[in-house]
């Protein structure tokens, strides 16, 4: 199998380790931690760079937060000098490794997201619906997978890649932290399971740029598996949420069995209990989106989310704690991601109930 041709000093050069601490401040530059550390940013850089070439570098502490939109999550953040740190790997490796990936994985890469999956797997249901067969579209949904990725297994598949131990090493002390347990026994919810019942060797923290990396290279097993040993043309994933269509129900159970056996023995990873198997003629969720060979709705969901948040706005407003300029850059955010689906009517009525009233004079 073909090594990547990076060595160690790639990573610690001071060119790199500047180019990721400006991209670990983009959009973050007027907070404290990141003021703080810009005042003295080429001593911070040099002695980070210290710290990797002696080996002496080490993970600081996490900060944890809970959220409940789009769903229950952990949030867990670093220290910036450790962001800049995750960047400086991220710059080198993610670029190597993303040549490796399948066209149809989407989710956090450059040039692909969710507005291009919702319309790859839209063109594949046009297609399939002008076929003479009856397709069958197989939604498979892993449990809990930032939670349960296992930390021996994703070493072992960066070390088929990465010949330099040093890298090596530093990414084990990013993957396995040894004062935060990231992983959840299986069948648990992580927003109600005790901080000492967490588990250490499995999980990716949610929030880090590299657990997103991690994940996709984690997954790329799977399109392999799928792609070239069950010779699958209809499969697209986005991070652990995967489509594939099959004109065959009786096989496509059978292609199902198969995944999840691969995912139990080589991934030590489960399926969830919303994996089904569908006519393609009907409407599936994917991505936040309701996507059929007709049209792509956003979920109820993201719309009550979207409603409530326009509302949230309008009263900041209101009340003076939002300006005109703030307030604009959420709408146009959302008619932004309105555009992509079919939703002149959504758009209609938020734009007939929008409102804004000005009683404080910060607002304008």
């Amino acid at each position: 199998m073909t090594q990547f041709d990076i060595c160690f000093e790639d990573i610690v050069d001071f060119q790199n380790l500047y180019q990721a601490y400006l991209n670990a401040r983009k959009n973050k530059r007027y907070r404290g931690e990141t003021l703080k550390y810009s005042a003295h940013v080429e001593e911070e850089l040099i002695n980070l760079q210290n710290e990797l070439i002696w080996g002496t570098y080490k993970v600081g502490p996490y900060r944890q937060k809970e959220i409940r939109e789009p769903k229950p999550r952990i949030i867990m953040a670093l220290q910036f000098r450790d962001r800049v740190c995750q960047w400086a790997l991220y710059q080198k490796l993610n670029p190597l490794f993303d040549k490796q990936f399948i066209c149809d994985s989407y989710g956090c890469r450059v040039g692909k997201g969710t507005i291009a999956a919702r319309k790859r797997l839209q063109y594949w249901l046009r297609k399939v619906q002008r076929s003479n067969k009856q397709y069958y579209i197989l939604k498979l949904d892993i449990s809990k997978y930032f939670y349960r990725i296992d930390h021996e297994i994703l070493y072992n598949i960066l070390k088929k890649k990465i010949k330099d131990t040093r890298i090596l090493e530093l990414l084990k002390k990013v993957i396995d932290c040894e004062d935060t347990p990231f992983g959840v026994p299986s069948g648990t919810m992580p927003e109600n399971l005790p901080k000492d019942e967490w588990i250490y060797h499995k999980g990716m923290p949610i929030g880090n740029l590299t657990s997103q990396m991690f994940a996709n290279i984690y997954l790329n097993e799977l399109d392999q598996y799928c792609k070239h040993k069950l010779k699958l043309h209809y499969y697209i994933r986005y991070m652990d949420d995967i489509i594939i269509l099959w004109d065959d129900k009786k096989e496509l159970h059978a292609i199902k069995d198969n995944i999840e056996r691969f995912l139990n023995e080589k991934l030590r990873l489960e399926l969830n209990k919303k994996t089904a198997i569908r006519p393609s003629y009907l409407p599936i969720e994917f991505v936040g989106a309701k996507i059929s060979y007709s049209k792509i709705k956003l979920r109820k969901s993201t719309v009550r989310r979207m409603r409530r948040r326009i509302k949230h706005i309008m009263k900041a407003y209101q009340n003076g704690e939002m300006s005109f300029y703030e307030v604009n850059n959420v709408m146009q955010s959302y008619f932004g991601l309105l555009i992509h689906c079919d939703s002149d009517n959504l758009r209609r009525r938020i734009l007939d109930g929008f409102i804004l009233f000005c009683n404080n004079s910060k607002s304008t």
